[in-house]
């Protein structure tokens, strides 16, 4: 007769790890994991990759998808120093659906930097939709070039 195994020894040479092997196990894992994620967050890189993931060519034409990227945009590139949070996008109503041009300014309440209440106008935006172009008068008024 053969011999069943028996299930409950371990086999070869590995042994059945205790509750603390265990617990000191997963906090090698996730303790590294989680600084990484908190580094990635506080360097700003994390919006960038969701923006690079999230951000398509159709959403070119959806304002609201447009503003997010705008947002990530010119502060990962130092147009502005203020949060992303604080900035307000005003698009023109008037403006054709394939350009438009929209006002940036920089809200001044809640967690927000500055005079309380007040909205100062930074620069203004021309956005050609059709072939993905973004131009700024940062610096010039009236007169625009391409952002960085």
């Amino acid at each position: 007769m053969s011999k069943k195994p028996i299930l409950t020894t371990p086999r070869g040479p590995f042994k059945k790890r205790t509750l603390r092997q265990h617990i000191l196990r997963r906090l090698a894992l996730v303790l590294p994991i989680s600084l990484l994620v908190i580094v990635l967050d506080k360097s700003g890189m994390l919006e960038t990759i969701a923006d690079r993931y999230t951000f398509k060519p159709e959403s070119w034409f959806e304002n609201t998808a447009l503003t997010q990227h705008l947002r990530v945009l010119m502060t990962h590139n130092g147009m502005v120093h203020t949060p992303a949070k604080c900035l307000i996008f005003s698009l023109k109503g008037d403006d054709p659906p394939t350009a438009s041009t929209m006002r940036v300014m920089e809200q001044h309440t809640g967690n927000c930097p500055g005079p309380k209440g007040e909205t100062s106008e930074l620069f203004t935006l021309r956005i050609d939709r059709l072939n993905k172009v973004i131009m700024s008068d940062q610096g010039s008024p009236g007169t625009f070039h391409p952002i960085p």
